[in-house]
């Protein structure tokens, strides 16, 4: 018996997504003020895939809390030099490249004697996971939340966050 030659499957494509390419300008998306001396321009959210991608700003002597994701990290630093508390020897500044994979605990700080910002590119995967000192949970963010906070921030500082990038959200 000789095999049927089938037809290419189509392919799968998630519950909302675009179907052709989509072009973000750096104006378009803003940088919203966190509260903290920091700022975000959140780029895309993949609700389906859990995937959240940002650039930050933050000063120097920043701190971040201590964390550790449930997905992979991907990051680019932009300008300026960070490096996790736990591996001191290991600074980012322009160019650099850093992946995280899941589970790895760290706490993100920018130099003290740092002049201007730190700008990182961040493509993350699943949920930041906020931890104290003793391994316990302080706190979550995940593609849904950081949307809404987006959100919420934009509204509040009277910007625009339409021209994000958002896959999976019905409706939209």
């Amino acid at each position: 018996m000789s095999a049927v030659e089938q037809p290419p499957k189509p392919p799968i494509i998630p519950l909302h997504a675009p179907t052709e390419a989509i072009h973000v300008g750096e104006p378009d998306v803003p940088f919203v003020e966190t509260g903290d001396g920091s700022s975000m321009q959140l780029l895309q959210v993949d609700l389906c895939q859990g995937l959240w991608i940002l650039k930050t700003r933050m000063p120097g002597g920043r701190r971040i809390s201590k964390h550790y994701h449930t997905g992979s990290v991907f990051a680019v630093t932009l300008a300026g030099r960070w490096f996790y508390e736990e591996y001191p020897e290991y600074v980012n500044s322009p160019g650099s490249y850093l992946y995280e994979p899941s589970g790895s605990v760290h706490t993100l700080t920018t130099p003290d004697d740092q002049d201007g910002i730190t700008e990182i590119w961040f493509a993350i995967y699943g949920a930041n996971i906020n931890i104290d000192n003793d391994g316990n949970v302080t706190s979550m963010v995940d593609a849904h939340s950081i949307l809404a906070a987006y959100r919420g921030l934009c509204e509040a500082q009277g910007l625009s966050h339409d021209k994000v990038i958002v896959i999976g959200e019905p409706g939209r």
